[in-house]
């Protein structure tokens, strides 16, 4: 079974990895690449909890800030394993999404200890800020990254759609399933993913996803790696 990995490469990578130990071909076309945006220097005085809903915004944090005794609450698995093998301390998963996060915090921590940062990206999936401000928390948000769209299929990708040899296509943000929706329009191939499985993170990214006919549309029932994997391996790994 051949699956193409659309997450940026810093992730799309070890992801690869995990599912060519499970038996499965991979191609790694990301659309979307990861850069550091400039910002003010960093100051956590007064600040509880680091908030990160990507490994992509502990990886930016880390590259900036030298400090690992701070707290750390992740959105998913995934980041979490990315902050320990970074050396943070104390690393807490919500193992779901922005909402799960949010409802993680507002369970672990009292408003009265100190504001909270969240490490974000120049688009933020989510109302991450909205929903703990609305529980009483100060949340500050410090940009470190953005991620740039690809503009193109990759000659692999195309070569592959048309000669009917992709089985399946791994979606994890509503963002990414719209670029790469956009970017089969453009490069005609939309007939092509007729014979293509979407696997999809969630039921927001599965929305984006079906402005174009696939094969099928399978949606993960938590939203978070290992799900994905595990819906992928369930239907014909």
């Amino acid at each position: 079974m051949r699956l193409l990995i659309t997450r940026p490469r810093e992730d799309g990578e070890p992801l690869a990895a995990l599912l060519n130990e499970r038996g499965f071909e991979t191609i790694l076309d990301p659309m979307m690449t990861i850069v550091d945006i400039d910002a003010p220097e960093m100051d956590l005085s007064g600040i509880q909890a680091l908030l990160m809903t990507s490994a992509n915004g502990v990886r930016a944090f880390a590259r900036r800030e030298e400090d690992r005794q701070t707290p750390v609450y992740v959105v998913g698995d995934a980041s979490a394993q990315v902050a320990r093998d970074l050396g943070f301390i104390a690393v807490t998963s919500a193992g779901g999404d922005v909402e799960t996060l949010a409802a993680l915090v507002q369970n672990e921590l009292n408003p009265g200890q100190g504001a909270l940062l969240h490490i974000a990206a120049s688009r933020v999936p989510g109302d991450l800020s909205g929903l703990l401000e609305a529980a009483g928390f100060e949340v500050r948000r410090l940009v470190l990254y953005e991620a740039t769209a690809a503009d193109a299929l990759s000659p692999k990708t195309l070569v592959e759609l048309d000669a009917g040899t992709l089985d399946g296509i791994l979606l994890f943000s509503p963002r990414t399933a719209t670029l790469f929706t956009r970017l089969v329009m453009a490069a005609g191939r939309t007939e092509h993913c007729r014979a293509v499985v979407a696997y999809c993170l969630s039921q927001a990214v599965a929305d984006n996803a079906q402005v174009i006919s696939w094969k099928d549309l399978v949606v993960a029932p938590r939203p978070n790696q290992q799900a994905l994997l595990d819906i992928i391996g369930g239907n014909g790994g």
